[in-house]
């Protein structure tokens, strides 16, 4: 049926194709035009369409001319010339969408083109990066152009003093990573004075491997912590037990969902080590907790597959690229647990100033795109969380790449030898081969078994990230031997040596499949760029952690029966397809979590703009006595609404208003119960108003107008910083806890909402209440100076603690599978979105 309605009305994605075509037709007619002009006439097309633009005609009548600009100006600074698919990607990339483009296809070439023609308008454009490491490159190569061209170009990166991060905001096109570009915008909103912000308002972004940013990293909240004052010797004491328990005794392990439990004899044993009588008792929540996270930290978690040691400090692996994620800690005490287990010292817990996630950033920019080679998979998601379609771009060539079936064997040691006399075949008739593994311990005992066999090789880990460009460029050099975790090196092109197409390209060898169809497309992909020949094959185990997730255990039970060796393979569609069954379920599983997580966090970053707002509004006001005002009349509100309540003013509580404003407004002596006493209640409030009003005329008086604008200021700055970072840390609890509320049969959704709304309501009115008490009766110091609320603040991966500038931190919230769903079913996660 599908087929049938594809004939008759065409297939979307083909119809989009055409309809750029035309004007990708329009563009290649100018070709000759534009050679024709010299290089001043070239460069002075951007004084033209700026000057166009001001008068008023649209960007897309000047589009076709900017790209036939960009592709004469990219031939003649980096003599590459744009090809037409390339045009088309940078179509869809200005329209707003994600541009589908194969490895090889140039699309970092194709982002010049819609980044020099929105740069036009003068609002500055951001490109996005996976890694310092391509930011840098791509803004130096790129720049050329740009320069050339009259645009200026910045690299935004980690370390950049003030000055030069501003510098960097400041020119046309900003290339940085996500990270950092997401760390920027909450530290302007920490920011003490106007003149320390370093974004502008957020405008368009290009984002480079859009499927990492905005999906794999979308459950990882971007996170501003500043230093909790807690002890640190309770994760000490839970490691020092937890050594001591037997397995199965005292604990039980479940491989599947990672999960391990306390048996009665651990029960039991905790209760006298640690001197209390009930583990599960309302007060000893904090020991079962640590206890826990021990457990979870030496029982689950894995040295050089989860995290690494460096420098002593726990570095955490991403499990979907593995790179090291430097300044990343797990959260809830899982962190100094595993440093704990791993003799370091012991990093406070941290508490957070400001948070976002990565959906909630990006969504900010008034336009969107991205690139990749590998968005299909995921569109639905692209489309309902972003509002962006996906676009696949044609090849430039034919893909001629040889994707063989994959190859299953019955145990892990099984796999990895035939992998390895794979690659030995191989190599010795030096075709080049990549091998993909999704840990660093498979990647060192891989390269262990090459080196009894004499192979040669580069192993690319992720512990040496300076390099791993360098090295996965020269994978596809004649004879070479490269290993390197899932995607390593991303973004940067593999070029076939000299004699190597002969020999049939570069053979791809995956060494396990990745729960996510889209990561074993990008390891595939690092083969037959640009028509290259190649080859790629994945070898299986059924003690692989996908196959054991999903029912190895009958087909082990099988080959038992069938007498089958380790090395012998099996070669069954049945299994292939069972594998990409599960991993569909996977992706499916994760999309809904991920949904779940901004369902929840929407209703905070709602919150987050208001808060954001008023305080921008603060900073660039000249004058916030106005502002002041209307937070303290509402105060005076509340109160004479609270005591008043009564239909019978005989029975309002008139001195209780009294003592109020003498304790949070005024001086003692300044009303009477007389002077307030046969009044109604409004009359009331603007009796007090006026002597209040009075009042704040004297102290500017007394102060001066200059300091008392800053005083107003100094206060109103504290409040709200104090009580937001207050509010974030309640929201995280009640988060944590809402999914209890669907066993009562309420919506833990509706409820968040509900309860988040009634916070934040609080919220405001201590935030009004502390404002109205501090300026009208502190005392204002002569050396006036906003203050941070945090200070000594320190980056959460200092080794020695020593206090420094704050640093980001990234938190993982993830759901573990014996978890309540976080959909609030009142279901565990496994039974429900995580089947």
């Amino acid at each position: 049926m599908l087929g049938l309605v594809k004939k008759i009305f065409g297939d979307a994605n083909e119809r989009e194709v055409k309809r750029l075509m035309r004007t990708v037709e329009e563009i290649n007619g100018m070709e000759p035009k534009f050679t024709a002009l010299s290089d001043d006439q070239l460069k002075g097309k951007t004084d033209e369409f700026k000057a166009r633009l001001e008068k008023g005609e649209d960007i897309l009548a000047i589009l076709p001319e900017a790209f036939a600009t960009v592709r004469e100006a990219s031939k003649r600074t980096l003599g590459m010339r744009h090809f037409d698919v390339q045009l088309l990607g940078g179509m869809v990339l200005h329209e707003g969408k994600i541009s589908e483009m194969k490895t090889g296809e140039g699309k970092t070439l194709v982002a010049t083109l819609p980044v020099y023609l929105n740069a036009l308008l003068g609002k500055g454009v951001h490109v996005v990066t996976v890694n310092g490491y391509l930011a840098q490159r791509d803004s130096e190569i790129m720049g050329q152009l740009y320069n050339y061209l009259g645009m200026t170009v910045g690299c935004n990166l980690h370390g950049l003093s003030h000055a030069e991060k501003q510098e960097a905001y400041a020119c046309d096109i900003t290339y940085g990573t996500n990270n950092e570009f997401g760390f920027d915008y909450l530290r302007d909103n920490m920011v003490l004075y106007k003149e320390q912000m370093v974004q502008r308002p957020l405008y368009y972004a290009i984002i480079d491997e859009v499927d990492s940013i905005l999906v794999d990293e979308a459950r990882t909240p971007l996170i501003i912590s500043g230093q909790a004052a807690k002890s640190t010797e309770l994760y000490h004491a839970a490691d020092r037990f937890v050594s001591k328990l037997k397995e199965e005794e005292d604990y039980t392990i479940d491989v599947k969902l990672r999960n391990v439990t306390l048996t009665e004899s651990g029960v039991e044993k905790a209760e006298r080590s640690f001197g209390i009588e009930n583990l599960f008792d309302h007060a000893n929540v904090l020991i079962n907790h640590h206890i826990q996270q021990a457990l979870k930290a030496n029982c689950i978690m894995r040295r050089d597959v989860d995290y690494v040691v460096q420098e002593d400090e726990v570095v955490i692996v991403d499990e979907f690229t593995g790179r090291l994620m430097s300044g990343r800690r797990y959260s809830d005490g899982l962190h100094q647990a595993i440093e704990a287990k791993e003799q370091l010292k012991v990093q406070n817990e941290s508490m957070t100033l400001a948070t976002i996630t990565f959906q909630n950033y990006f969504r900010m920019y008034r336009k969107l795109a991205g690139m990749t080679g590998t968005a299909k998979t995921e569109e639905e998601e692209f489309r309902k969380i972003y509002g962006l379609d996906v676009i696949q771009i044609p090849t430039n060539r034919s893909m001629i790449r040889k994707d063989m079936p994959d190859v299953v064997y019955k145990t892990e040691n099984g796999k990895f030898r035939a992998v390895v006399e794979e690659i030995v075949k191989r190599h010795a008739n030096k075709q080049p081969v990549l091998v993909g593994t999704i840990s660093i311990e498979n990647s060192e005992k891989l390269s262990e078994m090459l080196k009894k066999r004499g192979v040669q090789h580069k192993v690319l880990n992720a512990k040496f990230h300076a390099e791993e460009a360098e090295i996965i460029s020269r994978a596809g050099q004649y004879g070479s031997v490269t290993i390197a975790t899932n995607m390593a090196g991303r973004g940067t092109d593999i070029l076939l040596g000299e004699n190597v197409p002969d020999l049939g390209g570069l053979h791809i060898i995956g060494t396990e499949r990745h729960e996510s169809r889209r990561i074993d497309n990008q390891l595939r992909g690092r083969a037959g760029r640009q028509g290259d020949p190649g080859s790629s094959q994945f070898y299986l185990s059924l003690e692989d952690e996908l196959m054991r997730r999903f029912g190895s255990e009958n087909i082990m039970a099988m080959m038992d029966r069938l007498g089958l060796e380790e090395d012998q393979p099996i070669e069954s569609k049945m299994i292939s397809r069972a594998v990409e069954s599960a991993q569909k379920r996977v992706e499916g599983s994760n999309f809904d979590t991920r949904k779940i997580v901004l369902q929840y966090d929407d209703v905070m970053n709602q919150q987050r703009e208001v808060i954001y707002k008023q305080r921008r509004d603060i900073l660039e006001s000249a004058d916030i006595r106005g502002e002041v005002m209307d937070m303290i009349k509402p105060v005076v509100e509340r109160i004479v609404e609270a005591h008043c309540e009564a239909d019978i003013p005989e029975e309002w509580d008139i001195q209780a208003i009294v003592d109020y404003v003498h304790g949070n407004l005024l001086d003692d002596d300044s009303i009477t119960k007389d002077d307030l006493w046969g009044k109604e209640k409004e009359d009331m409030i603007q009796y007090i108003l006026d002597k209040v009003t009075a009042f704040y005329n004297e102290r500017e008086e007394q102060l001066g107008q200059e300091t008392m604008r800053e005083f107003e200021k100094v206060v109103v700055l504290r409040a709200v910083d104090s009580k937001w970072m207050d509010h974030i840390d309640a929201m995280d609890q009640l988060r944590q806890g809402i999914h209890l509320r669907a066993y009562g049969g309420t919506d833990p959704l509706r409820e968040y909402q509900f309860e988040g709304f009634e916070m934040f309501k609080e919220m405001i009115e201590a935030i009004q209440e502390e404002v109205a008490k501090y300026i009208m009766k502190a005392r204002v110091e002569s050396n006036l100076e906003r203050q941070e609320v945090v200070k000594g603040q320190t980056t959460s991966t200092s080794g020695g603690g020593e206090t420094q500038e704050k640093r980001p931190v990234k938190r993982e919230e993830r759901v573990g599978r014996n978890d309540a769903c976080p959909c609030g079913s009142g279901k565990k996660y496994k039974q429900c979105h995580g089947k």
